[in-house]
């Protein structure tokens, strides 16, 4: 199997291992899969973030969310109980809110995850910056503006790809801003709302950081369907007004 494939059916067997979870929602699916209605939570999940990347042996991940209940459709993301996601690089770390700020656990030799740090912060000011869809450049003059801004203010780039590794760089050295917005080939941007932006967005603000479509929270953006996409800019609060005005 397909490394991606093979994820998913992972996290489906523990998922029905659990008991827990009602329903789930997973990138690699195109509908809302029931496990058990008498169950509390519902999970959204992209099994394997930057699976292109294998190959040339880059970090990975793995990005999760969970809310309360059975309808995901129509909530915020602003509404998770939890978010959370696994790195698989040098080291396996998982990082995870529930609400009270955001902890980082490392994986251990005999398969335990430890906790590393607690309560890891943003800076509100950026020192990197992790541009995507670069593309848009051609035909959005206001990511075209903020691009000419970063390297003016000579920030450093950071970008591998992979969101989930490059999101953890920003958490990790707690500064730096990562976009991804839209241009004519994908209009309201390329990453998923459901699977990828809502996550990350409930961690960054639980971290004191920001994520925004541009016009408003990424938390507070109603999710319409599973496959719906959305322009993100994430990070730093002062950077991410800064390049939202710009758009």
């Amino acid at each position: 199997l397909k490394l991606d494939v093979l994820s998913d059916n992972i996290l489906r067997q523990y998922m029905c291992e659990s008991n827990l979870v009602c329903c789930y929602i997973s990138e690699e699916q195109k509908e809302v899969i029931e496990l058990n209605d008498d169950a509390p939570y519902s999970v959204v999940f992209d099994p394997l973030d930057g699976s292109s990347l294998v190959e040339a042996n880059f970090s990975i991940g793995t990005i999760i969310g969970i809310y309360e209940g059975k309808d995901i459709i129509g909530k915020t993301p602003r509404e998770q109980v939890t978010a959370m996601y696994v790195l698989y690089g040098p080291r396996t770390l998982l990082l995870y809110s529930a609400g009270k700020g955001v902890h980082e656990f490392i994986l251990n030799d005999v398969g335990e995850f430890i906790l590393l740090r607690e309560h890891l912060g943003v800076a509100d000011d950026a020192k990197n910056y992790s541009p995507g869809n670069l593309r848009a450049l051609t035909d959005n003059p206001g990511y075209k503006k903020a691009m000419d801004h970063w390297i003016d203010e000579e920030m450093t780039l950071r970008y591998s790809g992979c969101m989930v590794a490059d999101i953890h760089h920003i958490l990790s050295k707690g500064q730096g801003v990562f976009s991804n917005v839209g241009g004519s080939k994908y209009p309201q941007g390329k990453l998923r709302h459901i699977f990828e932006c809502g996550p990350f967005a409930y961690l960054m603000e639980q971290a004191g950081g920001a994520a925004s479509d541009g016009t408003q929270p990424i938390l507070d953006k109603p999710i319409t369907e599973i496959d719906q996409r959305t322009q993100i800019i994430i990070g730093s609060k002062n950077e991410v007004e800064k390049v939202s005005s710009m758009l």
